[in-house]
C-alpha cells in the first residue's frame, strides 16, 4: 500500500487533517526507530552546534566590545550588544526565505546547508581584525556576519523543530523534540565551559588579546560534524508523503498569510514565546555580562560569572526532558502555565539574591530561575510546530518565531543594560522577566491543547 492510499484523496485528506497524521509517519516509526533515533540526534547536534555559535557572541560580548568596538566601556558595550540585536532584525527575511524553500523544497537539504551558513560565519568572526588595525571596518565586519547568522538562524529552529516533529511519534513527540532545546543548553554550558578554561589557563590579558577568538574558530569542525549528521538522513515522512501525492504548497507563504486560521497561529506563535527572551538570553547569554558589568567586577570575574551560569545550565538540561514527559502525560498547557506563574513568582526574589553580589546566592538564584523555566523551554517550540499543517510549517512558524525572537529576545541585552544604566536598578531583568511571562500566560489561554494529536497535512 502506497502513501497516497494510506491517507486517502485530497478531499479526505482536509477533513480529515486532526484526527490522523498526515503520512505514514506512524508506520516509519514502528518499523524503524532508528529512524526516529538519528533524525532526533541530527535535529539536537545541530540545534547545539547553531547555539554554540550564537552563545558565545554574548558569552564574550565583553571581549569583543574592546577588541572590534575599541573600547570597554559603555559605549563600546553598547555597540556590541546592537550587534547582538542585529542578528535578530536580521531573522525574519531568513525565516520568510528559508521557510518558503523548506516548504517547497524539503527540510533535509536546506537544514544541512543553514548549518555551514552559520558556522562559517562565526569562524569569520573570530578572524575579524582589531578596531586597532582596520579601525571601523572591524565593527562593519562584525555587522555583516552577524546579519548572516541572524539570517541562517531565522531558518534553522523551526526548519530542526519541524524535521525532528515530523518524524516523531505522536504519542511522545514532546519528548523526543525537546532534545533540541537540550541540544542548545547544552551548547551554552560547553560555550560557557571552554571560555572558563581558557581564562583559567591563559589569563584574562591573553583573552583580551587573542584567545577570545578561539571559541569562534572552533565552530569549523563542530559545523562540519552536524552538517555530516545531517546529510545522513532522509527527507521527513510527512514531507514526502506530499511529494508523493502531489500535494506540496505552491506558494506556502501566501497560503501562511491569506488564510485566518495560520494568521491566528501566526499570532500566537509571536506572543507565546515571549517568556523566551527573558528566559533564554537574560538568563543563560546575557548573564555572564550583567553579573560582571552590572554587579561589578570585585563581586564577579567572568571566570565566576560563567561559572554561575553553567550551574543553571546544568539544572536546566536536566529538566527539560522531565518536562517534556509530563507534557506528553498532562498535556501542553498545564506544563506551560505552571512555568509562566512560576517565573512571575520566583523572578524578583531570585534576582534579589542574585544582586547580592554572593558568589552562592547568586548560584541559587539562577538555578531557581533555570527550573522555573525549563517548563515553557521544553513545550513552547513543539506547540508552535503541532500549531501549523505540513504545507506552511516551517514558513508560519518560522516568520512568528522570528518576529517574537525581534521583539523578546534580541533587544534583550541591549534594552536591560541601557535600562539599568539609566534606572540605576540592577532588578530590571526581574520585571522583564515578570513581564514576559504574563504575556505568555495570557496567551496560553487561547491555545487548543495539541497533546497525542497527530501533526495536520493542510
Amino acid at each position: 500500500m502506497t502513501t497516497s492510499d494510506r491517507l486517502g484523496t485530497t478531499s479526505d485528506r482536509h477533513e480529515a487533517a486532526s484526527e490522523k497524521p498526515d503520512a505514514a509517519a506512524v508506520d516509519v516509526v514502528s518499523a524503524n526507530g532508528k529512524v526516529v533515533r538519528k533524525a532526533t540526534v541530527a535535529g539536537a547536534v545541530g540545534s547545539f552546534v547553531e547555539w554554540y555559535d550564537y552563545g558565545i557572541y554574548g558569552l564574550l560580548v565583553t571581549y569583543l566590545s574592546i577588541n572590534i568596538m575599541g573600547e570597554a566601556e559603555a559605549g563600546g558595550l553598547f555597540l556590541t550588544n546592537v550587534g547582538f540585536l542585529i542578528s535578530f532584525i536580521a531573522r525574519p527575511f531568513g525565516s520568510v526565505i528559508c521557510g518558503y524553500l523548506g516548504d517547497r523544497l524539503g527540510r533535509k537539504a536546506l537544514l544541512s546547508t543553514l548549518l555551514v551558513l552559520i558556522s562559517g560565519a562565526t569562524a569569520a568572526i573570530g578572524l575579524i581584525p582589531s578596531h586597532g588595525v582596520i579601525g571601523v571596518a572591524a565593527p562593519a565586519l562584525l555587522v555583516l556576519l552577524r546579519v548572516l547568522q541572524g539570517f541562517s538562524a531565522g531558518g534553522e529552529v523551526a526548519g530542526a523543530m519541524s524535521f525532528v516533529g515530523e518524524y516523531a511519534p505522536d504519542a511522545r513527540r514532546n519528548y523526543t523534540m525537546s532534545f533540541i532545546a537540550v541540544g542548545s543548553f547544552i551548547a551554552l554550558m560547553f560555550g560557557s565551559a571552554f571560555s572558563a578554561v581558557l581564562i583559567t589557563t591563559l589569563g584574562d590579558d591573553a583573552m583580551t588579546s587573542w584567545a577570545w577568538r578561539v571559541p569562534f574558530l572552533l565552530a569549523v569542525p563542530l559545523g562540519y560534524v552536524g552538517f555530516y549528521i545531517r546529510r545522513q538522513l532522509e527527507e521527513t515522512p510527512h514531507f514526502e508523503a506530499l511529494r508523493e501525492q502531489n500535494t506540496v504548497a505552491r506558494n506556502p507563504l501566501r497560503d501562511a498569510l491569506t488564510s485566518p486560521r495560520h494568521l491566528k497561529a501566526i499570532a500566537l506563535t509571536i506572543f507565546l514565546p515571549a517568556l523566551n527572551g527573558p528566559g533564554y538570553y537574560l538568563l543563560f547569554v546575557y548573564m555572564p555580562t550583567y553579573l560582571k558589568t552590572s554587579l561589578g567586577e570585585h563581586n564577579f570575574s567572568m571566570l565566576r560569572a560563567l561559572t554561575v551560569t553553567a550551574f543553571s545550565l546544568v539544572a536546566i538540561v536536566i529538566c527539560i526532558p522531565l518536562m517534556a514527559r509530563l507534557s506528553d502525560r498532562i498535556g501542553r498547557k498545564p506544563v506551560l502555565t505552571g512555568s509562566a506563574v512560576a517565573m512571575a513568582a520566583v523572578s524578583y526574589p531570585m534576582f534579589r539574591l542574585i544582586t547580592t553580589g554572593e558568589f552562592g546566592l547568586a548560584c541559587i538564584g539562577t538555578i531557581v530561575l533555570a527550573v522555573a523555566f525549563s517548563g515553557h523551554a521544553a513545550v513552547v517550540h513543539t506547540v508552535l510546530a503541532e500549531m501549523f499543517p505540513t504545507t506552511v510549517r516551517y514558513s508560519a512558524y518560522s516568520i512568528g518565531f522570528s518576529i517574537s525572537t525581534i521583539i523578546f529576545g534580541g533587544s534583550a541585552p541591549l534594552l536591560m543594560t541601557e535600562l539599568i544604566e539609566s534606572t540605576g536598578s540592577n532588578l530590571v531583568p526581574a520585571f522583564a522577566s515578570i513581564i514576559t511571562a504574563l504575556i505568555t500566560l495570557v496567551t496560553v489561554a487561547f491555545l487548543r491543547e495539541t497533546k497525542g494529536r497527530p501533526l495536520a497535512a493542510s
